[in-house]
């Protein structure tokens, strides 16, 4: 049962009581109750907490509270960092800052700087050398290269008085491959510090994280309901498709259902192919935004036009799985189950936030239905089944507009062939691979919903049933030209080249197809070339004058060649010692 505030058992400071009335929070979610007098009693602590409970809150009050009640003698300087928050995206250390602006509307005197890529370094550094940081929220990325290679701000001595270190969404920080620039952080950090550790989720490379970084943590597990891992106001569904009517169900399920939602596909390709095509496949004129972890510097305004509109859709990958806190989100839809049991509850954990009602939907064909039982034992999620809203006519009509969409544009086309290639790729990947195998997709049929107009060279469709992809009678696939009158004048020149010598001009050079020698012949010149180089340099340290080099190889060189390789033969049958080769080949 949620507390009032004032049940907080430790006295804030008046700037951070009314900091916390301008959020409109009456009460305090169980995590927040639970860890703030601990942050603030000394203690390291180790959260974890379903997603949208209020964690943020939970880490930034402690924090703001220890800055503000230092005495006057231990007033913090411009330059000295007492607080660092380590977000594992550029998104979610976004968000973080924004709530903790809205605290320094109230909480004065304290300084504070994002840190993330996206911009230069040098704006960085200029902006901390003029207002300074006090508190710093950064992706662990930027804030390595800024402590390590920068000498111009000098981070290393503006740590040694850090206060309090938090680790957002830790499980991710270890997931995305941080854990170098993780444990070069901590190198710089003083030992005498309160550390707070927040998740979702609990792996175990977050325990041995919690054992090498905290100094006798109190585990704090906070769920809102002991059966699930999931808010209680998150309604969970799924759909059983057709083998190629994934696309219709999630077209003709937001026409009728989505407001403002969320679509997880697999891969960043996939994100750039359906949004170039959504547009003109839905009915009801929903805006759609895209975000993928390659849009660097695009990400940013894309989420805040998506924030900022009333209604829409966003097709995203996992880069906005963790802790993105978007408004008015009523439906979180999932193209395919995530690479990870995790990563399901963190993306449908987008909708249902504080409180608020909302309801996801995961997209299944026949060979995955057992997922929902594993979901529902491995993270706790109990899905409820919907019937498939998908007719033959709206497949047939989806992906004939498809096709007509690719043979009016070569860019759409491309973009739906690496699309479908990076989706059978990824799928390869599941954590769950047992229950989710590559061998039991319908791919001939998923090629038919992404609108292929022929299947692509690929192994995974090697020895495969294609029946159930509908072949184009006399089509050209030359013929099929770029809008783009860039793209189309270079795509001609190489077409040109391609009648005249039947290859098509790649930049990269196929060296599987050089076979100018036998193997046998090339590992004794890589032998031989490998004897001579040592020869030259002992020869060059006793300062002896070297041969011209001949051209090409002799047969003496040969004759050389083969005695130099039987006394390699007899050394690594140990039937002679290092010193005698040495003394053989002339080295002594």
């Amino acid at each position: 049962m949620n507390k009032n505030w004032d049940e907080l058992n430790v006295n804030l400071h008046e700037d951070v009581k009314r900091a916390i009335k301008s959020f409109e929070f009456p009460t305090m979610t169980p995590v927040q109750a639970a860890t703030i007098p601990l942050l603030l009693g000394n203690k390291d602590v180790a959260a974890q907490a379903v997603t949208g409970s209020g964690k943020t809150l939970a880490f930034l009050i402690p924090l703001l509270e220890l800055l503000k009640s230092r005495n006057d003698d231990e007033k913090l300087k411009r330059n000295e960092i007492a607080a660092l928050v380590i977000s594992p995206t550029r998104e979610l250390a976004l968000q973080t800052h924004t709530v903790l602006r809205q605290f320094l509307k109230y909480v004065k005197g304290i300084s504070d700087a994002l840190l993330v890529g996206g911009n230069s370094v040098d704006e960085d550094v200029t902006k901390i050398q003029k207002t300074g940081a006090n508190i710093v929220v950064c992706t662990p990325g930027r804030f390595e290269d800024l402590l390590v290679h920068n000498t111009e701000l000098n981070l290393a001595a503006a740590l040694k008085k850090l206060e309090i270190l938090v680790l957002d969404e830790a499980d991710r920080l270890l997931d995305l491959g941080f854990r170098n620039s993780f444990d070069n952080i901590l190198n710089y950090l003083p030992k005498q510090r309160r550390t707070g550790l927040f998740s979702a989720t609990q792996t175990k490379e977050v325990d041995a994280l919690i054992r090498a970084g905290l100094r006798n943590p109190v585990s704090v597990m906070v769920t809102e309901k002991a059966s699930q891992s999931t808010p209680v106001s998150l309604e969970n569904y799924y759909i059983v498709t057709k083998n190629n009517g994934k696309l219709a169900t999630l077209v003709t399920f937001l026409e009728d259902n989505v407001h403002k939602g969320l679509l997880f596909v697999p891969t960043c390709a996939c994100v750039d192919y359906w949004y170039s095509v959504f547009p003109r496949l839905i009915k009801s004129n929903l805006p759609v935004f895209a975000i993928h972890g390659k849009m660097k510097e695009k990400r940013k305004k894309v989420l805040d036009g998506f924030k900022n509109s009333s209604r829409g859709l966003l097709i995203c990958t996992d880069v906005l799985a963790r802790g993105i806190d978007i408004p008015q989100v009523d439906w979180v839809l999932q193209w395919d189950p995530p690479a990870s049991a995790a990563a399901f509850v963190h993306r449908i954990g987008r909708t249902a936030r504080q409180g608020q009602l909302g309801s996801a939907l995961v997209c299944l064909y026949e060979s995955e239905a057992a997922y929902v039982d594993f979901i529902e034992r491995n993270q706790k999620v109990k899905l409820q089944k919907m019937p498939d809203v998908a007719t033959d006519n709206k497949i047939d009509s989806l992906m004939n507009k498809l096709r007509h969409i690719q043979q009016e544009d070569r860019d759409v086309f491309d973009k739906g062939t690496r699309a479908f290639v990076s989706h059978i790729r990824s799928y390869s990947k599941h954590e769950c691979s047992l229950l989710l195998r590559v061998k039991e997709l319908p791919l001939a049929a998923m090629a038919a919903s992404y609108g292929l107009l022929q299947l692509p060279k690929m192994p995974e469709l090697k020895k495969v049933d294609v029946s159930e992809f509908p072949i184009i009678r006399n089509l050209d696939i030359n013929k099929i030209s770029y809008k783009s009158k860039v793209q189309e004048q270079q795509r001609q020149i190489k077409l040109d080249i391609f009648k005249a010598t039947g290859k098509w001009p790649t930049k990269k050079k196929r060296i599987r197809n050089k076979q100018s020698e036998a193997w046998s012949k090339a590992k004794e010149q890589k032998e031989l070339k490998k004897l001579k180089r040592i020869k030259r340099k002992q020869l060059k340290s006793d300062q002896q004058p070297t041969k011209k080099r001949k051209s090409g190889i002799t047969d003496e060189d040969l004759a050389e060649l083969a005695k130099d390789i039987g006394l390699l033969k007899k050394l690594k049958k140990k039937k002679i010692s290092d010193e005698e080769f040495e003394k053989e080949i002339g080295l002594e």
